[in-house]
C-alpha cells in the first residue's frame, strides 16, 4: 500500500474501529512515541482507550497492570519504539481481540507467528525498502469492515481484491522491496537477520554496561530494544558538552545520523538490518577510545 505508516493509522480505524466504536491502544499519553501518535489519529475515528497506567521509567509497563476495555474493536501497539528504545519481546494477550502491530523498525529482524495477529504494517523504509510503500498483512476475517467514509484506496477489502494494484502502485518502491528481500534471503533469511541483530545489540550494550557510567542506557533491561539504542554520555543525565563532542568525533570516522531524537536527547544508534556486525564493533571501538580520552581518568 501507499501512505506509510501514517497512513496506516488513519486506514486501520476507517477499516475496522466502526466494529464497536471503540480501539484499545497500548500506549499512555506518557510513554511511546508512536503508539501515541496513532492514539491521537483513531481519536477522529472513535473513542480510544490508553491501556497504560503513567509509567515510572522508559519501559513497557507490566501486563496486569493494564486496563483492556470490555468493548475494543482491536488492540493497537507499536512493537519497537524507535524514539524510546523500547520493544516488546513478547506478544501482548488481548483476550481475543484482533492485534494489530505497528512493526515498521523490526519487521524481518526477528520471525514473527502472523497467525496471532489481526493486522501487522510496516513502511519499508527502515528494513525492507525505500519510503513509499507500506507492507500490511490484514487476517481475511477483518476484511469487509470499512466505514462508509473510507477512500477506496485505503479499504483493505478493495484493496485485496485487486491484489494490490488498483491504481498504479509506487513501481520503483515496490521494485527496490522486491530487491533487499531478495538479498534477506541470500543472506540467510530472517534467522540470520535475528541473529544479527542479537549481536549488534549485545555487542553494543556490552560496551555501554561495561563504561563504568560513562555511557548510560536509561532503558530497563526487560524491554531494551534491539533496533534503537539510547544511551547518555558522561553520566545518566548527560553531559551537552561531552555529546556534541562525541557526535562530532563520530562523523569524522563517518558515523553519521547518533543524535538522540531531539524529544529525549542523547545519543542514539539505529541497528537496522542494512547495518553489520562489523560497522557496529567499530562504533564500540571509537566509543571505547573516546571514553579513555574524555572519561574520569
Amino acid at each position: 500500500m501507499q501512505g506509510g505508516g501514517l497512513g496506516c493509522f488513519s486506514a486501520i480505524c476507517m477499516n475496522l474501529m466502526g466494529r464497536t466504536g471503540e480501539a484499545d491502544y497500548l500506549t499512555s499519553c506518557f510513554s511511546g512515541t508512536w503508539s501515541s501518535i496513532a492514539a491521537k489519529e483513531a481519536a477522529k475515528y472513535g473513542k480510544v482507550n490508553m491501556v497504560f497506567p503513567r509509567p515510572e521509567t522508559r519501559s513497557i509497563p507490566h501486563p496486569r497492570t493494564w486496563k483492556l476495555s470490555e468493548n475494543a474493536s482491536f488492540v493497537f501497539y507499536c512493537d519497537n519504539e524507535t524514539v524510546d528504545g523500547v520493544e516488546f519481546n513478547y506478544v501482548p494477550e488481548t483476550r481475543g481481540v484482533p492485534l494489530v502491530a505497528d512493526m515498521s523498525s523490526n519487521i524481518m529482524t526477528k520471525k514473527v507467528d502472523v497467525s496471532k495477529y489481526g493486522i501487522i504494517f510496516a513502511g519499508a523504509q527502515k528494513n525492507i525498502g525505500p519510503s513509499g510503500v507500506v507492507l500490511v498483512i490484514v487476517r481475511e476475517d477483518l476484511l469487509g469492515n470499512a466505514s462508509k467514509y473510507c477512500p477506496t484506496v485505503f479499504d483493505f477489502a478493495h484493496i485485496s481484491k485487486n491484489n494490490s494494484v488498483h491504481h498504479t502502485p509506487t513501481t520503483f518502491s515496490v521494485y527496490v522491496m522486491e530487491k533487499v528481500l531478495q538479498w534477506i534471503k541470500r543472506c540467510g533469511g530472517v534467522d540470520k537477520m535475528a541473529q544479527n541483530s542479537h549481536d549488534k545489540s549485545t555487542t553494543l550494550y556490552n560496551a555501554i554496561t561495561n563504561s563504568n557510567n560513562f555511557y548510560v542506557c536509561p532503558i530497563e533491561e526487560s524491554c531494551r530494544s534491539r533496533i534503537n539504542i539510547p544511551f547518555r554520555v558522561g553520566g545518566a543525565n548527560g553531559d551537552d558538552a561531552l555529546e556534541s563532542k562525541f557526535l562530532e568525533e563520530a562523523e569524522k570516522l563517518r558515523m553519521y545520523q547518533l543524535k538522540g531524537h531531539r524529544s529525549v536527547g542523547g545519543i542514539r544508534a539505529s541497528l537496522y538490518n542494512a547495518t553489520s556486525v562489523e560497522d557496529v564493533k567499530l562504533l564500540v571501538q571509537f566509543m571505547e577510545e573516546f571514553r579513555k580520552q574524555h572519561g574520569p581518568k
